[in-house]
């Protein structure tokens, strides 16, 4: 084990073939698509079953199979920042339970250890072992899902001092035993959830969806007989390999440095500056995360599988030219980290807001590469994924509710391009809940949904804009939000100007304004306001260049007043 402060270097993909024979190319793509979809229908039966919004509109979860040695086959689109912590998941789940060996058909593991998942113990993951036959271990499929209340302070934190404060833990133990579900683990899951009837319906669908990823790949294997499956699978990482090794090839070799900032650490208010390092030699790539500030006493730690999952998201988004990830993918790729530092944190330090500097790691990421290629990467982001969590009991029947979401922010501009609208590299798959049914299943009024005028970057090609989102409380209520970026505004490239950053307030039914970007437990009286701002993408090249017609455009369709338009491109009103 690794002392703390000695750097480590971590591969992010794992090598070595499972056999030496070669399969045919086209047998090959026939089994990467089978597998493909085997956990899209995994996504699928998962979205049927579950009960809160946060599973089956925000789709905030991640699905995967993987094989004997853990080593990733395919992922659904969902939740790319969970894609590279289940093999940790995994890995440290079954270990935890005994072994492989301890495992049997039928078996299900349960586990949330912050340290192994990468997350807080809110995301859940359930794992399965496939059999085949009922007699050889080939895989594992696996489902990370957020639940809305697993037993911390509160359902959702920014200001929890150690680990503990942060939910009830699983350490990889068997909820079900050769499909028998085990009464005592599930009873304590209902004793420490404030919405058990929520849990026990996504606990339900995570099952659900891994037991029809089980049978998938099992009609897989089976289909092509063992040893053509195995020799597909080693081809289809090698293919993976030499396409993300072509794209770094291009990058000439060197050290690129990245820098970003955190807001805070949610319990002092402190700015967190850091650095990360990109070193590329021919393909080989290695980002370097030893020169980040030690571990925070607040929750603004990333814990090892989620800054690898962030290193294996940036590289892959870059590099991967479009093609659903697995295991090959991320062999070019090694992680520096310092444990007991912010992106490798020790227990018991915090962690439940992990995935804030895990998103602003990628933003900072593409910083040092567009040093090295400016025309490879767009313009920041907004940077967040700025979260809400509301809670509290409805007035009529003491009926506890919960509910959440992330909120998009504009893209980066680009070369060659305007920024994406309400999207974010790390939520790619994701989505907001719509209004209809937060009126329908919440205590609240949406009063306005509207992109963000003024609030994109300008450029010769303009950043995409935020999100105006207003909600009236019909209840008393409890939130927590999670708005960093809110001290930084999104960057330009190349002469592109800065975009609006992001924020959260609080009117009271007085008139009075609460600035809350970060904050837990925030009460909020029937008829105050929350309302959120999200941030846009920073613009790319001078603005000058932009062409009089598209910024006439812009004004028509509202993305920017003329106002704004005429400070920042006043060649179009000469």
């Amino acid at each position: 084990m690794a002392k703390r402060h000695e750097p480590v270097v971590h591969n992010a993909g794992m090598f070595g073939r499972m056999t030496e024979t070669k399969a045919d190319p086209i047998t090959t793509e026939v089994i990467r698509h089978a597998l493909n979809s085997a956990a899209n229908q995994m996504k699928r039966a998962l979205i049927r079953t579950s009960f809160s919004p946060i599973i089956y509109e925000v789709l905030d979860f991640a699905v995967a199979i993987y094989d004997k040695e853990v080593r990733l086959l395919s992922q659904a689109p969902s939740l790319p920042m969970f894609m590279g912590t289940l093999s940790f998941c995994i890995n440290e789940a079954v270990k935890a339970n005994g072994g492989p060996e301890t495992l049997n058909p039928g078996d299900a593991l349960i586990y949330n250890w912050p340290f192994g998942t990468g997350s807080h113990p809110q995301d859940m993951v359930i794992i399965m072992p496939v059999f085949l036959n009922d007699e050889e271990l080939i895989g594992y499929t696996a489902i990370k899902g957020h639940w809305l209340d697993i037993g911390a302070k509160d359902p959702y934190c920014t200001d929890t001092t150690d680990v503990f404060q942060e939910g009830v833990i699983f350490p990889g133990v068997k909820i079900y035993k050769e499909g028998v579900l085990n009464e005592d683990i599930f009873r304590m899951i209902m004793a420490n959830t404030r919405v058990p009837q929520m849990v026990r319906g996504d606990l339900d669908a995570q099952i659900t969806g891994c037991r029809v990823g089980v049978k998938s790949l099992l009609e897989v294997v089976e289909r092509f007989g063992l040893e053509t499956y195995r020799a597909a699978v080693d081809d289809m990482f090698d293919h993976g390999e030499r396409i993300v090794r072509s794209y770094f090839e291009k990058i000439p070799d060197g050290r690129y440095v990245g820098k970003g900032e955190m807001d805070n650490n949610g319990v002092t208010k402190d700015r967190i500056p850091f650095e990360i390092a990109l070193e590329v030699k021919g393909s080989d790539v290695v980002l370097d995360f030893s020169g980040v500030p030690d571990e925070q006493v607040g929750p603004t730690n990333s814990p090892l599988p989620t800054t690898i999952s962030a290193s294996r998201v940036a590289i892959t988004m870059l590099a991967g030219y479009g093609e659903a990830p697995h295991e090959g993918h991320f062999r070019a790729l090694k992680v520096i980290t310092r444990p007991g530092s912010m992106f490798d944190p020790l227990p018991p330090a915090p962690s439940f807001i992990y995935g804030w500097p895990g998103l602003q790691a990628i933003e900072v990421i593409y910083n040092a590469v567009a040093n090295a290629l400016p025309k490879a990467v767009p313009a920041q982001s907004g940077g967040c994924i700025c979260s809400i969590v509301a809670w509290g009991q409805r007035e009529e029947t003491r009926e506890p509710w919960a509910d959440g979401t992330p909120l998009p922010t504009g893209q980066g501009a680009w070369d060659g391009g305007d920024g994406g609208t309400m999207l974010h590299i790390a939520e790619s798959a994701t989505r907001f809940t719509p209004a209809e049914v937060w009126e329908q299943r919440n205590p609240w009024i949406v009063e306005q949904l509207a992109l963000a005028s003024d609030s994109v970057g300008p450029g010769k090609w303009r950043g995409g804009p935020g999100l105006n989102l207003d909600i009236r409380m019909t209840e008393d209520t409890l939130i927590t939000t999670v708005f960093e970026r809110s001290l930084n505004a999104p960057w330009g490239l190349l002469g592109g100007k800065e975009a609006r950053p992001n924020n959260c307030y609080a009117q009271m039914p007085d008139g009075e304004v609460h600035s809350i970007a970060k904050s837990t437990h925030f009460h909020m009286p029937k008829d105050s306001v929350l309302q959120m701002k999200t941030g846009g993408g920073g613009g790319y090249g001078d603005p000058s260049e932009r062409p009089i017609a598209s910024v006439q455009r812009d004004v028509e369709d509202g993305y920017m007043t003329e106002a704004y338009a005429r400070k920042h491109y006043p060649h179009a009103f000469a």
